[in-house]
């Protein structure tokens, strides 16, 4: 097999939950090193469910599973002494270090990106926190929800169609941690490039994630529309004047009449109703007008509709539908299956389960599902004694001393 697109780059990943962890996972899956040090009572996903057959216990979080796949795990307190040394021992023979402490934690460590330089000085070193290193926010604690909304997506959500029919309903985020996602996808993309300059240069750098700005990448058009155009997207404007979210008989369904000729497609497909000819519809001036009502009468008829008929009818006609997917629709989706989208890994305590693997594929350097998410400190043994030397006597010390 050809070798895979970051084979050979090392890094060293000191992060928990989800932003840090699912980075150094996409670095992973594209055939890169990854070292997980956690701290010894565990990564706090591992506390997090969903959980294998509802049994919460720290090896069989779906989340963790999900988020750790092709990486080695290791324990280790940075708090101690000890600890930091042998920290500073793993940055000499790593590329890259990604962590997601709160700022100024890692220099009271005496591990930030200066003092690791020193170490290791082509060191390209990564962190992730709720608002980046500098400016008054940078000490501000947040959660996800913090950030989350920070970024402002919270302001226009719900929208569409949920907005319509709860006028009242408080802001919400989306659903799980598809923020923090962004996050380590803003990430990964900031790590890559300085990977590329110190290839061009020789040189390391510190990259800078602030997760609100990353975020705020998801309404850069909104934020952009606002100091130039002076119009302020609310969730009362940021929906389809015509279409949105409609039940069907046996599901859910999204309808996009964007433009004039995906509406008239769309009419030809429901039969040429009588209402569709009224002058209230006649154009898309007059739609965005009269929006409620063909929203209304739209919604009787996709109540009688199966969601594959209207999804592949109307999309063959030349109108965008889409079936709104639970995850068992995905599970079984021929797409998938046909893409190899899910890989099957087996874990020690878990079993063997499908997982999610990379939404692309290169031609080549190909991806590779090569290991579960590792059990609390699986590998001290053959890092802290193979690759650095400690003896199973420093072992037992170390471990005794609560240290790894």
């Amino acid at each position: 097999m050809s070798k895979q697109a970051l084979a050979g780059l090392k890094v060293l990943e000191c992060c928990s939950m989800v932003a840090g962890p699912y980075c150094s996972k996409l670095l992973a899956d594209l055939g890169a090193d990854v070292i997980k040090v956690e701290e010894p009572d565990g990564d706090e996903a591992r506390r997090r469910g969903p959980f294998l057959h509802d049994i919460p216990h720290p090896e069989r979080s779906g989340l963790f599973l999900y988020l750790n796949t092709n990486k080695i795990g290791l324990t280790l307190d940075l708090a101690q002494n000890a600890g930091k040394q042998i920290f500073e021992q793993l940055v000499r023979d790593v590329d890259i270090v990604v962590e997601d402490k709160p700022p100024g934690k890692m220099q009271d460590l005496g591990l930030d990106y200066e003092s690791l330089k020193c170490i290791n000085p082509n060191l390209i070193m990564a962190s992730i926190t709720p608002f980046g290193q500098t400016g008054p926010y940078k000490d501000h604690k947040a959660y996800y929800i913090n950030t989350f909304a920070s970024g402002g997506e919270c302001y226009l959500l719900p929208g569409g169609d949920e907005w319509r029919r709860n006028h009242d309903r408080e802001p919400i985020k989306t659903g799980n941690y598809a923020g923090e996602v962004q996050c380590s996808i803003m990430a990964v993309a900031g790590i890559l490039l300085a990977v590329y300059y110190r290839n061009a240069s020789g040189c390391g750098q510190y990259v800078d994630i602030s997760k609100q700005e990353a975020l705020l990448n998801l309404n850069r058009v909104e934020l952009a529309r606002y100091p130039n155009q002076g119009f302020l997207e609310n969730r009362m404007t940021r929906m389809l004047p015509v279409g949105g979210l409609f039940e069907c008989s046996d599901g859910y369904a999204q309808i996009m009449p964007l433009e004039d000729h995906m509406w008239y497609k769309l009419v030809e497909f429901m039969g040429n109703p009588e209402w569709a000819s009224d002058e209230l519809f006649k154009d898309r001036a007059s739609r965005t007008e009269h929006g409620e009502r063909a929203n209304a009468l739209l919604e009787v008829w996709t109540k009688d509709q199966k969601v594959e008929d209207l999804y592949h009818g109307a999309q063959a006609e030349g109108c965008a539908v889409a079936p709104i997917c639970s995850p068992e629709d995905i599970l079984k989706s021929e797409q998938l299956k046909v893409r190899n989208f899910f890989a099957e890994l087996d874990h020690p305590e878990a079993g063997r389960l499908s997982y999610p693997f990379t939404p692309y594929k290169l031609s080549h350097t190909p991806r590779q599902a090569k290991r579960p998410a590792p059990l609390l400190g699986e590998h001290n043994q053959e890092v802290y004694g193979q690759r650095l030397g400690f003896s199973k006597d420093d072992l037992i010390r170390l471990r005794e001393a609560g240290v790894i």
